[in-house]
Order: C-alpha cells, then structure tokens, then sequence
C-alpha cells in the first residue's frame, strides 16, 4: 500500500506501475523491476477507499469492492505472479505486509499468510525495535500465526535498533526459549541510508545550500520519494503543511497528487494557495509536477466524477494558463522530454532531454502554446510555464544528475553505492551463515 510508484515493463509488453520500495528493491537484487514484483498495489485515495493497480493497471471493479470481496480475487493475481517469477529466477526475496497475526482477517490474508504456504519459504518475522514493544510484538505475533505458517519462521529480526546490543541480553535467549525461533540478527538505525523513504513523509533537512526549497506535503501527496535526491545533494528542503513553511522558501514545489481536488480543496482550507500565488507574484519559483500541474492551471474538470462522487469542474491556482480534464485510462509511460524555457529562474533547463515517467489521468491543454515548456519525444507539450511559474508531468526529473547539477551545481551519489552500503550493514547483522541458510535449498 503506497502512493510512491514507478513505471516498469509488464511481461508480456507495454509498462505499468508498481510501488517505489519494490522497484529499488528491484534495483538492488540487479534484476530489471516489472510489474509481477508487486502484483497488487493499493493507492489509497481516503482512509477508508484504495485504488487497487494489478498488475500495473489500475482495476476500477476491483477498487469499488469490499476488501474481503476482492481478497480471493486478488490472491489468485499473486499466485500467478510469484510462480511466474520462480519459473525465472532462483532465488526470490519476499516481503509480506503489515502482521501475519492479523486473527480477524487470517482467512483473507493472502499478502503474508497465504503466500508463505505457496512459496513453502524460510521466514523471518522483522519488528521495528525503534517504535519498542518488540519482544512483546515477536512473541505475540508468533504465537498468534497459523500453526503451519508458525513452523516456517526460522528467525527473528530487530530492525532499527539505537544503542548497545550487549544490553538487549537476556532477552533474545528468553523469547528463543518461549517460541524456538531465535533472534538472528540485529540490524542498526541507519541515518541517512541513501534510499527514499517508502510511505512515510521524508525528513527535511537544513544545510544551508541552495535556494530554501518547500515541498507542499497535502493529504493526499504523492511520489515524494523523487525528492530524495535533493536532500542526498545537501539542498535545504522542507515538507511543509502549514503557511509559515511556505512564507520563509525560497522555491515553493507542488508535487504529486493521487486526489487534485482533495489537495486543492486543503490549500484554499489552510490559505496556502494565497501564499503561494503571492510567492509567484513576486518572481519567486513555482514549480508543479504531475498533480502539482494541474492545480497550478486555469480550472480541474472532472466530467465522470474520477476523483470523487458526481461530475464537477473547480478553479485551479490560475497560475498558468492550462485546463485540465480527468479521463481514462490513466496515462502510464516513460518519457524523454525536451526542455524549452526562456530567460529566467528555470533558463538552466533550456534545450536539456531529461528520461522520467508519466502517472496521471488528467488531460491537460495549453491556451497559448508560447508557454509550452516541455515537450516529449513526439512533440506532445507535456509542461507549461508562465513567468516564475513551471508546471509539467514528468516524474523524477529532479533525480536527474544532469538537472541536479544544471539548477544547483550537485551531484548525488551513486544509487548502487547507498544500496551497496546498507547491504554491507544488514550482511554484517546477520548471524554468520544465516543469510546463506535462507537461499541454500
């Protein structure tokens, strides 16, 4: 369950969208993600709704059902994936999500439960030692679980752990004395790993290097691991929610939405597009990307009531001069984008090709085409702009060396290093042999 995705190929051609933290994980076992590495997606639009993407394409029936309606349905989606997956490779890496203790929802539990029988796996049961509680959370859990899956745990893992390991004692020994499972690793918090944060809101971080750049963090975000590379160069970067974070950036950035209309609606509620209209006004950088683009624009059309019940159309920022329209299907593509900008604070990206991905199902269209700004490889305008104001759809062009070094003269390390380095960590936690237990048949 995410609103952080990535485009990668499908099987049998075309592309789809799977969640961030699978496509790195991907990255790193140095295989090219698709989209049976995350057969079912969850994008939550509400706390109580979630588009449901299988197998990279969202499904609008499934999405209208019950969870447990569409759990067997679902289950069968990644039964297939996983035994297509192991007709490929031999060795795959499993994550469940969220608890396999779950008593109320164990006969729908196909995520964890039901995918440790198929795959007749070696499990680890990880607890977050950070949040506490994680003796009482292993123990629990373990005594919680089927008896069949139980027997498959064959360790436990401490993950994030600050302090002295020595002082865990006898803990470890007394939980392996209660279950049989012993505690085979404890990996430690690991600052500044490198990585995007999965789901979570990112840290900023003040550095003082570069303009004072807010990223408008609205309830229904998305994508904002891009930005992880702004913090890894040292840029001072701020996810703000409030107007005060707003008044005091130099850059204001829009960033993804899964809801526009939701996020419009909580700018003009906390008085945020005011502060932003008046940071335009005065020259200052506005930049808006996918979500962020249309709400910069002249007005959001929503004629099939897409991104919430009944047909509506509601003024957008007018910040630029575009009209945006939801449409199926969604659009999901990668995109090599030609840049166009004249004199002013985004000159440095003039006449750069930047490689990104396009998620959205709004169809935007310029007034005048002299604000065109970007452009993709058939011509298609796929960004605006307007004076200090930027709007465009292509994800991750900030995690472009070329644009990191163009805007801010930084560069990032290189993601193998940061994957290769907490790889080292998490080898070294491990008791010796374990790891090598897991995979040997």
């Amino acid at each position: 369950m995410s609103n952080h995705a990535r485009v990668v190929p499908s099987p049998g051609g075309g592309l789809g969208e799977i969640g961030s933290a699978q496509y790195f994980q991907a990255l790193a076992a140095r295989v090219v993600p698709d989209v049976r590495m995350n057969p079912v997606l969850l994008k939550p639009e509400s706390d109580t709704r979630s588009q449901v993407v299988v197998m990279g394409a969202a499904n609008a029936a499934l999405s209208a059902m019950s969870w447990r309606q569409r759990s067997q349905l679902l289950s069968s989606v990644a039964e297939t994936a996983y035994r297509s997956l192991a007709a490929n490779y031999d060795v795959i890496v499993i994550e469940g999500a969220g608890s396999p203790a779950e008593i109320n929802l164990a006969t729908e539990d196909y995520v964890n439960l039901s995918t440790a029988r198929w795959s007749k796996a070696r499990c680890l049961l990880v607890s977050d030692i950070d949040r506490g509680g994680s003796f009482a959370h292993l123990y629990g859990t373990h005594a919680l679980m089927p008896p069949d899956v139980r027997a498959q745990v064959t360790g436990f893992v401490l993950n994030r752990f600050r302090g002295d390991p020595d002082l865990l004692s006898p803990a470890p020994e007394d939980l392996q004395r209660l279950t049989g499972v012993p505690t085979v690793a404890i990996v430690p918090y690991i600052h500044q790993h490198g990585l995007p944060e999965e789901d979570a809101l990112p840290r900023g971080r003040s550095t003082g290097l570069g303009p004072r750049i807010a990223i408008v963090a609205g309830p229904a975000a998305s994508n904002l691991d891009e930005f992880e590379c702004l913090l890894s160069a040292g840029i001072h970067v701020e996810f703000v929610r409030d107007r005060a974070g707003l008044t005091r950036s130099d850059w204001i950035i829009l960033p993804g939405s899964k809801q526009t209309r939701v996020d419009l609606e909580w700018l003009r509620h906390t008085g945020m597009d005011e502060v932003i209209r008046d940071h335009a006004a005065q020259g200052r950088p506005v930049l808006g990307i996918c979500g962020g683009l249309q709400l910069l624009g002249l007005c959001l059309e929503d004629p099939y009531g897409l991104e919430g019940s009944g047909a509506v159309t509601v003024d957008g920022l007018g910040l630029l001069s575009v009209k945006t329209r939801f449409e199926s299907p969604k659009r999901i593509l990668k995109t090599a984008a030609f840049f166009i900008l004249p004199p002013g604070p985004w000159e440095r990206l003039n006449g750069l090709i930047i490689e990104g991905y396009e998620i959205h199902i709004g169809r935007t269209s310029g007034e005048f085409d002299t604000e065109v700004a970007v452009v993709d490889a058939a011509g298609v305008a796929i960004g605006w702009h307007r004076g200090s104001v930027l709007g465009l759809y292509l994800h991750g062009f900030l995690e472009s060396p070329t644009v990191l070094n163009a805007m801010f003269g930084v560069s990032v390390p290189a993601l193998d290093n940061a994957l290769d380095h907490l790889a080292d960590i998490v080898a070294m936690s491990f008791k010796p042999g374990v790891l090598n237990s897991l995979i040997t048949p």
